[in-house]
């Protein structure tokens, strides 16, 4: 299901070789990529589908406790949280490796360079301070409901949809560009229709 989170590869090369050139450049690749748009979504709150966003000091928990069964890298930290989870949490290195250093700061951990790769360990003070935490690590704190599966389903071809939209953008002709913005207006339309009528039961 995760696997439609990005564009593809082709929809992304094409979009160096036209590197700014002309209209449809414009904008195309912002807001792909960890952390934008649905990168990172959690709990219950506002947002797409009563998600909210992970707190930086959810990152700065999961962290101390991914590190407290065994040393890892940034990469590997990554790798732990979205399988915890689930892939429902999927942070970017823009808020791990900040933490990290943050975390490295305040001494509770410390870093060793083994082949051109810092592996993180926590040191006696991090220990103590994981070990006196009793809440739950974050990744345990997922609402995992079978109405979840609906939504991630949705939210999955949400980027599909996406993806063929950034297809048009990209190479795409000014009748096909005309056509596209048609479909998306009219599926927006009748999106709001249908929540219009939940809310006007007959």
């Amino acid at each position: 299901m995760h696997g439609h989170a990005y564009p593809p590869p082709w929809a992304m090369r094409m979009v160096a070789m036209r590197g700014g050139r002309g209209r449809r450049s414009a904008g195309w690749g912002q807001g792909w990529g960890p952390g934008a748009g649905f990168g990172m979504w959690t709990g219950k709150g506002p947002g797409f589908g009563g998600r909210q966003k992970v707190s930086r000091g959810e990152v700065r928990t999961a962290i101390l406790a991914l590190l407290s069964e065994e040393p890892m890298h940034g990469y590997q930290i990554m790798q732990e949280l979205a399988e915890r989870s689930d892939g429902m949490w999927r942070p970017s290195p823009g808020s791990i490796y900040p933490t990290l250093q943050q975390l490295a700061d305040e001494g509770l951990i410390e870093a060793e360079d083994t082949g051109g790769k810092k592996v993180y360990r926590l040191t006696d003070s991090g220990r103590e301070q994981v070990a006196a935490d009793e809440t739950p690590p974050p990744w345990e704190r997922f609402d995992y409901t079978a109405d979840d599966d609906g939504l991630f389903a949705l939210k999955d071809l949400a980027l599909q949809v996406g993806a063929a939209v950034m297809q048009v953008g990209v190479a795409g002709t000014d009748e096909q560009l005309g056509e596209a913005k048609e479909i998306l207006a009219d599926t927006k339309s009748r999106l709001y229709q249908l929540l219009a009528e939940s809310d006007n039961p007959a």
